[in-house]
């Protein structure tokens, strides 16, 4: 069973960076298109950030475009998400998720596809 762990999150001033890590275990990374999501208090989860298997492609929400960076190496298992320039507007828990390799990174994005394995997730906190 493929399993992912986020870390990174934390607390940040507004205009500083953060820099979450997604790590997969159980199954073979490059199997799999990662995409960065994230729930605020009383919105709908959205897709920040998604990256192809072989991190070809990427996409992004329009509002971290500019601001935000997804990566990966899968030979350690890794995906990363690099946030600079944080908003409070970015204050939310952030999760990571996996689809198969098939699946368009923009529609996964959008979360129009099966989602193979979810993180459990990492809060990112705004404040000055």
């Amino acid at each position: 069973q493929l399993q992912l762990v986020e870390s990174g999150g934390g607390l940040v001033q507004p205009g500083g960076s953060l820099r979450l890590s997604c790590a997969a275990s159980g199954w073979t990374l490059d199997y799999w298109n990662i995409g960065w999501f994230r729930q605020a208090p009383g919105k709908e989860r959205e897709g920040v950030s998604c990256i192809s298997s072989s991190g070809g492609s990427t996409d992004y929400t329009d509002s971290v475009k500019g601001r935000s960076t997804i990566s990966r190496d899968n030979a350690k298992n890794m995906v990363y998400m690099q946030m600079n320039s944080l908003k409070p507007e970015d204050k939310a828990i952030y999760y990571c998720a996996a689809a198969r390799r098939t699946t368009s990174i923009q529609s996964m994005c959008t979360m129009r596809v099966n989602f193979g394995a979810w993180g459990q997730g990492t809060k990112v906190a705004v404040s000055s």
